[in-house]
Formats: structure tokens, C-alpha cells, sequence
């Protein structure tokens, strides 16, 4: 499947006690053990995304939007991998700006 044929996988990413720290960061693959970006021939490079253990995690999953917390995140050549645990669906009402 190339680029083109594959859905537009976005997530939010917010810090306790700080806020807001992306809102849709687009992503490469997206599970509900993690997510991975690849920043080959790309401007930005993993170093420059700030994404901590502990922060807060949230994107689409179908229907519903879910959280979690972030574990790992690792920085591999031009990969970013991020892993995260404690994955829950938020109510259909949950809103979020």
C-alpha cells in the first residue's frame, strides 16, 4: 500500500500540569500499543518531538477517541516509536478543543 492509499493517522498529545503539546501530529502507524513515525526525507527530524513518558495520548480509533499514557518512546535512525500502556476508550460526550 503506498502513501496515498493510507488513512491520515493523527494523535493529541497533552502533559500534565503543562497542556496542550500537539494537536493531530501526524503519524505513520498507529496501534493501541503505540505509534511510529518515520522522518525519512522529512525536515523535522525524532529529536525535535518532545513526547515524554507519562504524557497523555489520544486519537481515533473507528467510532470512538481513546487514551492512554505514554511508556517508551524511542528514537531510532529516523524513526520515532513511541509505546503506551493503560489504553481506554472516553465516552462518546469526552470533548476535547
Amino acid at each position: 500500500m503506498d502513501r496515498m492509499e493510507r488513512p491520515y493517522l493523527t494523535v493529541d498529545v497533552e502533559r500534565r500540569g503543562y497542556g496542550r503539546r500537539y494537536t493531530e501530529l501526524p503519524v505513520d502507524s498507529l496501534s493501541r500499543e503505540g505509534f511510529a513515525i518515520d522522518f525519512a526525507g522529512a525536515y523535522m527530524r525524532p529529536e525535535w518531538i518532545d513526547i515524554r513518558q507519562g504524557d497523555i495520548v489520544r486519537w481515533r480509533d473507528g467510532e470512538r477517541r481513546v487514551q492512554a499514557r505514554v511508556a517508551e518512546v524511542r528514537r531510532e535512525g529516523a524513526w520515532l516509536h513511541v509505546r503506551v500502556e493503560g489504553v481506554f476508550p472516553l465516552p462518546p460526550e469526552a470533548f476535547f478543543p
